[in-house]
């Protein structure tokens, strides 16, 4: 190949290459100034969205929901407990309030649910009475402990177990919400702790994601 033949395989490489990054950009609807805007709220978004396992929980009005059918909105998941002293109803408080300075249709299309940590207190009442102090539209799941760790790490958002032999325990979580899309599968993080006012900012542009 001569000096000339290079200087255009180059070139042409390097044509095809801004170009098919200019119509990712197109397809996705988000430029490196959007993806930025969203990193810099604490929303991560994954290259490829995860199924969810098929697993089933109960919700706090006793009703059984599977996981893998969490679809037609966007779900905020966060894996908490209601006697946490501070990590859960700080942001069970921060979402609710985020939620009320986001256009009605961005509110429409999100849920927020409650994954127990600690179902040997979190009975559905007990989370019925708690998630009511923030927001009744808040939906709380409680399961076994074996199928609360199966779902938190196919998630990636760890948590461990507590003694429930000690009284007053306390469980260790994470403050991660994940976020599942209108089709069920999970599409990325929102790292905590939360940025309510750039979340705000954002949060309506991606929730007009299908």
């Amino acid at each position: 190949m001569t000096r000339t033949q290079k200087t255009v395989f180059i070139l042409v490489a390097v044509v095809a290459l801004i170009m098919g990054l200019t119509i990712n950009r197109v397809l996705s609807g988000k430029g490196p100034g959007d993806q930025t805007a969203l990193i810099d709220a604490g929303v991560i978004l994954l290259p490829q969205s995860r199924t969810l396992p098929a697993l089933s929980m109960t919700d706090q009005n006793g009703a059984p929901v599977a996981i893998n059918a969490l679809k037609d909105k966007w779900t905020l998941v966060f894996f908490g407990y209601t006697y946490c002293p501070d990590i859960c109803p700080t942001t069970l408080a921060q979402l609710r309030d985020i939620r009320t300075k986001l256009p009605q249709e961005a509110v429409d299309n999100m849920r927020v649910v409650l994954v127990s940590v600690d179902p040997n207190r979190d009975t559905p009442q007990q989370l019925k009475q708690y998630l009511g102090y923030f927001d009744p539209r808040y939906i709380g799941l409680t399961a076994p402990v074996a199928d609360i760790q199966k779902l938190a790490s196919a998630l990636s958002i760890p948590f461990i177990p507590a003694d429930t032999s000690k009284p007053g325990y306390t469980v260790d979580h994470s403050g991660n919400l994940a976020l599942i899309g209108p089709d069920g599968r999970q599409h990325g993080f929102i790292r905590s702790p939360l940025s309510a006012q750039k979340l705000v900012a954002q949060l309506p542009g991606l929730l007009e994601r299908d």
